[in-house]
């Protein structure tokens, strides 16, 4: 589902973000993003930013998350919590809904258990509103998706795809495609819905040809 963002400006968001890295997942501006926290470090994180402006910014890390000190990458993107609940066993289920792409700048000091980047928006200032591309090929994108769906027999809703608006098409299958982090990551660093259905397309048809010569898909 895609919603309206209450932030009109760049000037609207913090510079300082806490970070919640995740492998092969992203987040775009009015997509929302289940999550369910049970690490002590991103609990403390949720309890932190829940008493404040609820943000929290979503990123990859560039290789294993086991340490600390692991680098991430410099794109990602900030999401508010919509939703909370507590599943009675110490662990927060939430929803993240995206409002905009940024790039880290600078990791800040910080006693807490997680960790605090300086961000930039500047590059991604449009995210704050919606835009048409007029590029955007919607037709091709969905032969690409109907034809790996028929190769992994696939069952898609098509009444659902139908009716959504070109961004929330495009962004919802560039988040739940099961690709690698680094192709995800390509797909969130894409400046136009146009740049990301081509990339999106270029990998559904690279995934044909894999499937045809008998390779495992999207390794």
């Amino acid at each position: 589902m895609s919603i309206n963002s209450p932030y009109t400006s760049i000037h609207d968001l913090p510079v300082t973000l806490p970070l919640f890295p995740l492998d092969g997942v992203i987040l775009f501006p009015r997509s929302q993003l289940p999550l369910n926290i049970f690490e002590a470090r991103y609990l403390q994180m949720v309890d932190d930013v829940i008493r404040g402006d609820r943000l929290i910014g979503l990123i990859q890390p560039q290789k294993e998350w086991n340490r600390s000190s692991v680098t991430l990458n410099e794109v990602g993107a900030v999401g508010r919590i919509t939703h909370l609940s507590e599943t009675g066993d110490g662990r927060y289920s939430v929803v993240l809904t995206g409002i905009s792409r940024f790039r880290t700048v600078s990791e800040t000091l910080s006693q807490r258990l997680y960790r605090e980047f300086r961000v930039d928006y500047t590059e991604f200032g449009s995210d704050l509103m919606r835009i048409s591309d007029p590029r955007f090929d919607r037709r091709e994108l969905l032969q690409a998706l109907l034809s790996f769906a028929k190769s992994n027999k696939m069952k898609l809703d098509w009444e659902s795809i139908q009716s959504a608006t070109d961004e929330s098409l495009v962004n919802a299958l560039s988040m739940m495609s099961p690709l690698s982090p680094s192709a995800k990551q390509r797909l969130l660093e894409a400046k136009t819905l146009s740049e990301r259905s081509a990339i999106l397309i270029a990998m559904v048809e690279i995934e044909l040809i894999k499937s045809a010569a008998g390779l495992s898909a999207l390794q």
